[in-house]
Order: structure tokens, then sequence, then C-alpha cells
């Protein structure tokens, strides 16, 4: 308890931290060429961008100085020094550091798509052969109604390291993806995290206490940092996130969820991220076209967001991608507009595929401030709804 009352104090210090440095550097960034222009603002002034690396390196800071903390009664009484904790503390930092830099890369040479698949692959590594060092459990309990099938539970070997390296990647790509209003990158990051820091507060009197204190080591400071960060976020927003605060959110998440030994449940986290992913997938794979920017479209006359849409010829889909409009347009989760041109063949205008464009489609054009409240308010029910399904509802597929 000590450790984490240390670890909340040192939370509270860099959120202040964070406050009181980013206005200094937002010039900075500016002169440096590191800012975007909102398209959502009748004005188009300059505004700083990756201000992500700045409560990313106040994150590292306060965990760097945390470092001795967790193993000062091991250093100062002689007792047996818990090398594999310090490993895996380690090795989660240079993670997470890796993830910082990479991201910081991006968003100053716009890497490509198939980078931003690569490269956490590449920063998980460090994790993932501290995972097989330290504990290399590979085992599944399998959900009761399908064990006269499968037996109590099956061992997945490599196929469980694919898992979680896959882990690493979804967790930060799906919140870049899920992006393009204020304060929505920054908003549900900190909500996802205090859904975390809830799970593990509620599991530190069980069996894997240690795997969730360490989990509440990265995540106080975390909320901290990206509390201090939402503050200049939100609409109207001072300052960009940039991609880095997305990779390093993610890395991070991954990070608790891995060595936390709760991979699994961190998914039940992501719903919305997962529905986005999934809504998105048609232009994600190319069967739709797919505009380099997919954010709503923003109206000046009326100061709302409006859907932001895609336009193409029928002929031009190939079958997959005819079957998957066809099933969304059944279901009527996009807006579809059909007309001919002078060629005297069929195009179709439909809404970009984003949980953005669909809560437009569903409840209309809105103010860019509501629309983040809408998802944020969406992502705090999903986190709700994840509690259930991991406490109550977990008794019926599992011995719990």
């Amino acid at each position: 308890m000590f450790t984490l009352v240390v670890n909340g104090l040192m939370s509270c210090i860099a959120y202040l931290v964070v406050v009181r440095i980013i206005p200094p550097l937002e010039g900075m960034f500016i002169k440096a060429n590191l800012y975007g222009i909102d398209l959502s603002k009748t004005k188009k002034d300059k505004v700083p961008e990756a201000i992500g690396v700045v409560t990313g390196c106040i994150f590292l800071i306060a965990l760097f100085l945390f470092i001795p903390v967790p193993f000062s009664s091991s250093i100062f009484e002689n007792a047996d020094f818990p090398h594999d904790e310090f490993v895996e503390l380690i090795a989660a930092l240079l993670s997470i550091c890796c993830m910082l830099l990479l991201g910081f890369a991006d968003d100053v040479l716009d890497l490509k798509w198939r980078h931003k698949l690569l490269l956490p692959t590449v920063a998980s590594l460090p994790l993932l052969m501290v995972y097989y060092v330290n504990f290399n459990s590979t085992t599944v309990i399998i959900p009761k109604p399908f064990r006269s099938w499968f037996g109590f539970s099956i061992n997945l070997g490599l196929l469980y390291y694919v898992y979680m390296g896959m882990l690493a990647v979804f967790c930060t790509n799906a919140i870049n993806i899920l992006a393009g209003v204020n304060g929505l990158e920054a908003g549900q990051s900190v909500i996802i995290a205090m859904s975390i820091a809830i799970f593990n507060l509620l599991e530190l009197y069980g069996d894997l206490w240690k795997a969730h204190r360490f989990s509440l080591y990265f995540i106080f400071p975390y909320i901290a940092t990206s509390l201090g960060l939402l503050k200049y976020n939100w609409y109207p927003s001072r300052v960009f996130v940039g991609d880095t605060f997305c990779y390093f959110s993610g890395m991070t998440f991954a990070v608790v969820g891995i060595l936390g030994h709760f991979s699994k449940t961190m998914l039940l986290f992501f719903i919305p991220q997962v529905i986005n992913f999934l809504y998105s997938v048609p232009q994600l794979f190319r069967l739709v076209p797919c505009p380099r920017h997919r954010i709503p479209r923003y109206n000046p006359q009326t100061d709302k967001l409006e859907i932001s849409t895609t336009t193409f010829k029928l002929s031009d889909l190939n079958v997959t991608g005819i079957i998957c409009l066809s099933i969304l347009k059944k279901l009527r989760l996009i807006h579809w507009k059909e007309y001919y041109k002078e060629d005297s063949e069929k195009w179709v205008q439909c809404n970009n595929f984003t949980l953005l464009n669909f809560f437009i489609v569903l409840l209309g054009p809105m103010r860019e401030v509501a629309l983040t409240k809408y998802l944020l308010i969406f992502q705090v029910i999903c986190s709700l709804l994840a509690f259930s399904i991991r406490y109550p509802l977990a008794s019926l597929f599992y011995d719990v």
C-alpha cells in the first residue's frame, strides 16, 4: 500500500507539471513546424501538434523516479532482490519508451499504414520476451458450454504470443482511428485508464494482487498526465495530441494488460474501439474507397458537424465490397444515396465508416463538443457493460 500511495503522490505532481509545462511549449512546437489546422473551426489558427510527446515524457520521468520505491525494502533490509519484478518494470518502460519515440517519428515523418502496424509489433518484443522468461503461461480456460468438445483448458503455445503481439498493435491503432474531434483521443483514453484502475483495485485482494499492483504503478501516472493534456485538448482545443499520444497510450494499455495478466479483460474496455474498427473494415481494407481524412465535415453556416462522404461507382466494387455495403444498408447503418452521372453509370454516395459519422447519421448534425460528449458517454456505458460481463455474467461461462 505504501508504494501505491507514493505512486499516487508522484502522479499528482506529474499532473501539475503537465499543466504548467504545456503553455510555454506551444510556441516552440509551432516554431518547429509541428502544428495543424483545426478543420472544424472557422478560424484557421495554428494549433500545436504532437503534444502527446510532452505528457509521455513526464509520464516516463515520473516512473523513472519511482523505480527505487517498490524495491526499497529489499535494498535497505538486505533481503533477496526480486529480479523478475525489476526486469518486468524495466521491460515495460522500454516498450512504452520505444512506442513514444516511434509515435513522435510518425507525427514528424507521416509514416504509411504498413509502418503503423509494424512499429507496435517491434516495440512489444521486450514485453513478450519478459513474459516468456517470467511466466510463459499460454493456457486458457475453455467456457463451460464448449468443455465437452475441448476440455477444461487448452494450451495455445505460440498462438498466445501472437495474440498478445496483435493486442499491442490493436491498442495502439484503435485509439488512433477513433479520433478527429477535440478531446476525443485524450478523453476516451482517460476513461479506459480509469476503468482499468477500478478493475485493478477490485482485484488487489485476489490471487494475482501483485500483477494488479504492478498495473496501477503505470495507470496512476498515466491518468494524471492524460488529464493534464485533456485540459488543453478539450473543446476548443489549444493543442493536438498527435499520433504520439495514441501510440503511447495504446502501448501503456498493452503493457498493463499483458504483464497484469488480464489481456482478455482489457479488450472489454475497448468495446467502442472494437465497434469502430469493425465498422471501418470496408474502408480500412479498401473494399470501399477510403479518403485520407474521414472526420465529419464542418459546416461553417450552422457551426455543426455533418457526415463526411465518399463517392464511387457501384460497378468499381468487388463482390466482397458489394456484400458489405448491402448488409450495412439493409441494417440502416450507413447514409446511402444513389444517382446517375453523364456516363449513365450508377454512382453511390455514402458516409465514411467511422463511429463519429455513424453518431451523426443516427442523431443528425451537431456541434463538435456535443459529438465528443456523446462518444465519451458511450465509452462510459461500454465500461459499465464490460464490468457486467467480467463479474456477474462471467459465472455463466467460467468457474468464478
